[in-house]
């Protein structure tokens, strides 16, 4: 067998197990049954991501593998195999309490696959058209998702997701419809002029005025799944009532994909010697987002909305920094959100076991964790100390390289981003000091999960800023290149 071969089996792989373990989880009665399937599922598709590292298909008129995708691949694939670890007791727990019904747990759990195939395909796609109905798939999944307790405050978090990503995936296909017909007048018709390989081949001689009306549209409706100020309103509300278990894969992977999209276009324009320069737009977006989000985090009284706050503000950084451009700051770029990725599941793995042992999400009834609950308590603490920026976490890294970069392009510039990154390292700290410290409220009820998804993404983060192996350096810097 050829390495093209097993690549291209483990490319397929990556769609197919996810997309057959839907079918079967939603015959599967048992829930506990139901778990486990869902967890040796996303093993196979972790597994199978791994493979592309060593062996890729050659790309086809639908799909592709390349250094940009293929990292996010097995990020996805990784993330998603921790959550479902860790959604096996959370849910457990859910259905002990009432929440859930084992009919609704059989829905959960198809879904949950269907969610890891549409962001498996978004990344895969080699074709503008087949990214936007993957996008679009991952936001009917997860709005449906966000609903599923059915409360009045979920049916309308999930009514709000489904109405703001619906305008944004509509300004979405807009903007791929203008960059198919430039692409289409160099090109010619069919799908090479909606292929990512040929776009970029071709974009040289492409109608820069089509390319700039076609980039704006793009980054306003993915932008919208991004979480981007102003367009972020949908993703307090749907991180905050649907199950915590979503809130991870929301914060962890859907807003890459959303974010991968964008920096696809991104690559397009760059090719292109006479259409604007994209960066400056998503400066001003990200800078914008992340300064709001950090002076929101102070307001907030609900655990799980002020981390989607915590989301908006570094997916801002992220678009800041591929914004910026250039090897540094994309390096910093892609580092940041790998380690956003990792450790802001971390945490919403451990504000659910909180919530479920505390039986509250209001941060007004939550205090002395560290106390009641001396790992959990500590387990949070470790997890804000990383997202806020300390060292040695990959996140001071990461967030260290952006200003270094900023500094050197224009020192005035990183006034502001500093004064966002200190704001929102503010608010954390306050934060967590309430929660973690001080006398225990509420129950002292032991946890019934697993500590390992948490400590994993917690020491993963940590060894990324201590120390990144030469092969993963090698690697960001070459993707760094390819971003312009």
């Amino acid at each position: 067998m050829t390495m093209s071969t097993l690549g291209s089996l483990a490319a397929h792989a990556v769609l197919v197990v996810p997309l057959t373990a839907a079918a079967c989880l939603a015959l599967i009665a048992d829930y506990r049954t139901g778990a486990r399937v869902n967890m040796l599922a996303c093993l196979a598709t972790f597994s199978s991501a791994l493979v592309l590292f060593d062996a890729r298909p050659e790309p086809g008129p639908y799909f592709m593998i390349d250094d940009f995708n293929v990292y996010l691949v097995a990020l996805t694939a990784f993330i998603g195999m921790t959550t479902s670890v860790f959604s096996a007791a959370y849910i457990d727990h859910e259905i002990e309490i009432g929440r859930l019904t084992l009919r609704k747990l059989r829905f959960y759990h198809a879904m949950y696959q269907c969610l890891m195939f549409a962001m498996n395909l978004a990344l895969t796609a080699n074709n503008v058209g087949l990214l936007w109905v993957a996008v679009e798939m991952a936001t009917v999944t997860t709005v449906v998702m966000v609903g599923i307790y059915q409360t009045h405050q979920a049916l309308e978090a999930a009514w709000k997701y489904f109405l703001l990503g619906s305008v944004g995936i509509a300004l979405a296909l807009f903007g791929t419809i203008v960059m198919y017909v430039a692409a289409q007048a160099q090109i010619g018709e069919g799908l090479s002029a909606m292929a990512w390989t040929d776009l970029v081949a071709h974009a040289g001689s492409f109608d820069p005025a089509l390319l700039n009306l076609a980039f704006v549209f793009l980054l306003v409706g993915y932008g919208t799944k991004v979480g981007l100020f102003p367009y972020h309103a949908w993703l307090p509300d749907a991180h905050a009532e649907g199950p915590t278990p979503i809130s991870a894969v929301l914060s962890g992977l859907l807003l890459n994909v959303a974010l991968y999209a964008v920096l696809r276009f991104k690559m397009v324009l760059a090719a292109n010697a006479h259409a604007f320069a994209p960066g400056p737009l998503m400066m001003v977006l990200g800078l914008a987002s992340l300064i709001f989000a950090s002076f929101m985090l102070f307001r907030r009284r609900d655990i799980k909305r002020m981390f989607a706050y915590s989301s908006i503000e570094h997916m801002g950084i992220i678009t800041f920094a591929f914004g910026l451009g250039g090897p540094l700051a994309n390096f910093a770029g892609l580092l940041h959100m790998t380690m956003h990725s990792l450790i802001k599941s971390a945490i919403f793995f451990t504000v659910g076991h909180i919530a479920q042992v505390k039986g509250t999400q209001r941060l007004g009834e939550l205090g002395g964790v560290t106390v009641s609950h001396p790992l959990l308590g500590w387990s949070l603490v470790v997890g804000v100390i990383a997202i806020a920026g300390l060292p040695p976490f990959g996140i001071f890294t990461s967030e260290f390289l952006v200003v270094s970069s900023t500094m050197a392009v224009d020192p005035w510039l990183a006034l502001p981003l500093v004064l966002g990154l200190l704001i929102g390292f503010s608010a954390l700290l306050l934060r967590v000091n309430a929660i973690a410290f001080g006398e225990a409220k509420g129950s002292t009820a032991p946890v019934k999960g697993s500590y390992v998804p948490v400590i994993a993404h917690l020491s993963l983060a940590l060894l990324a800023g201590i120390y990144l192996p030469p092969p993963l350096v090698h690697w960001f810097q070459t993707v760094a290149a390819a971003l312009g």
